[in-house]
């Protein structure tokens, strides 16, 4: 983990070097400061910013909420393309972004701004405030407390982003991280030389590994962002692509980026955004042509899963996201047991009829729809074991009843459960 102290530190390093405003926010895009006593760190956060303009917008809690989700997809952003995000708020300014990031994860942002690149009274911000509802009172306000903020060229503007994203990319670079990193590798490569041994000894005894039905499997685990039994799956899947291609690497590598279209397309149906699943892609591919040896694919293609399985849920449209990150946790530790929504409702401190509404806002479904389509998620790798009748793979995945658990198979999926396992799931 990255070292909260730390970021804050090169924070305000920036900021008293290049005399730009600067904040940090954490993975939720909630702006964070360290208040120390008596040399004790305590970590608050800090709703509003140190600027007159930007304070009476977020005087208003929505307003606030916007400005939130501007920073926190600015950072998305900025990992998505490697580099610095410059982008304009809701409210007409300028701000950069770039990601510190805890493995491939993004643990704090650091956002400078916001400034303006065109004199006030060139500005269209007039334009912008009116486009957002605000009143002629608050808009005249704002226009004279424009010019308090600092007015930079694009060219500036521009080098400081490629500082900043600089600054990030050495926060990132922790010796923790790096210890982390290589004993997972090395927990890799273990897991794969013993599934190695054990395939070894099973072709002996005239066994073929079924590679069809194996790949279905992490797609299956993403949809349901389950990471740790998607690795699982990948190293198997892996240990037979290197078995079978022997050294040659680029060939290894083609089979790696079929399965880099599978993983995708798997994040997307789970309910990833497109666009940056796409953009995600892009990256990975130019990624793998510098790798240059068989171990380096392996441990990458892995962190490819983890990102793609962390765009299943995508937090950039979610305000309410601690309580949604709890209930879909709670939901697939549980989802083969009998849950309510009042249930649900107790767990995460809600009224039931607040937390229905809440979930269907952020979900854009209804609490019964989200659970009943985990449940037959569940569902679809059950019924690859033609050993267990319908009635069980029904009841394993918490539908009381098998005519109900095929109404709604069909419903979702477009066949019975039944031309499903016929079908070997294709």
């Amino acid at each position: 983990m990255v070292e909260l102290s730390k970021v804050l530190k090169t924070c305000r390093a920036y900021v008293n070097s290049t005399k730009v405003p600067a904040f940090v926010i954490d993975a939720q895009g909630r702006p964070v400061e360290a208040i120390s006593r008596d040399s004790i760190g305590t970590m608050t956060l800090k709703a509003v910013p140190d600027n007159p303009f930007c304070r009476l917008i977020q005087e208003s809690p929505t307003r606030r909420e916007e400005c939130f989700k501007a920073h926190l997809y600015g950072s998305y952003q900025a990992d998505k393309f490697g580099e610095a995000y410059v982008f304009f708020c809701p409210y007409g300014l300028v701000h950069w972004v770039a990601p510190v990031l805890s493995g491939y994860h993004i643990q704090f942002s650091l956002v400078a701004g916001p400034v303006i690149m065109s004199k006030p009274e060139d500005t269209l911000i007039e334009e912008i405030l009116l486009q957002n509802n605000l009143s002629e009172q608050e808009i005249a306000v704002l226009k004279e407390r424009l010019r308090e903020l600092p007015f930079l060229q694009p060219a500036l503007v521009n080098d400081l982003a490629i500082l900043l994203f600089s600054l990030a990319g050495f926060l990132s670079e922790t010796e923790t991280e790096r210890f982390k990193e290589k004993s997972e590798f090395f927990d890799q490569q273990k897991s794969i030389f013993l599934w190695l041994q054990e395939f070894k000894n099973r072709s002996g005894e005239g066994k073929a590994y079924p590679l069809l039905a194996k790949e279905k499997k992490p797609m299956a685990k993403i949809r349901r962002g389950d990471k740790a039994g998607a690795q699982e799956v990948l190293n198997e899947i892996l240990g037979f692509i290197f078995f079978s291609q022997g050294n040659d690497l680029e060939l290894i590598k083609t089979r790696i980026i079929e399965l880099v279209v599978l993983l995708s397309r798997a994040a997307v149906e789970g309910g990833a955004e497109i666009e940056m699943i796409f953009g995600l892609n892009h990256r990975f591919l130019w990624d793998i042509e510098h790798l240059s040896s068989i171990d380096e694919v392996a441990f990458w293609l892995s962190k490819v899963m983890v990102r793609f399985t962390d765009c299943v849920f995508n937090l950039v449209n979610v305000k309410n996201v601690d309580i949604i990150y709890k209930t879909i946790t709670y939901l697939r530790a549980n989802y083969m047991n009998e849950i309510s929504l009042e249930k649900v409702a107790e767990e995460v401190h809600l009224s039931p009829a607040y937390f229905s509404k809440l979930f269907k806002n952020e979900m854009k479904c209804t609490f019964s729809e989200y659970l009943s389509a985990l449940r037959i998620e569940y569902s679809k790798e059950l019924l690859l074991h033609e050993e267990l009748p319908l009635v069980e793979v029904a009841s394993l995945v918490g539908f009381k009843d098998q005519s109900y658990f095929s109404k709604v198979f069909k419903k979702l999926v477009g066949v019975s459960p039944g031309e499903f396992r016929r079908s070997r799931g294709t």
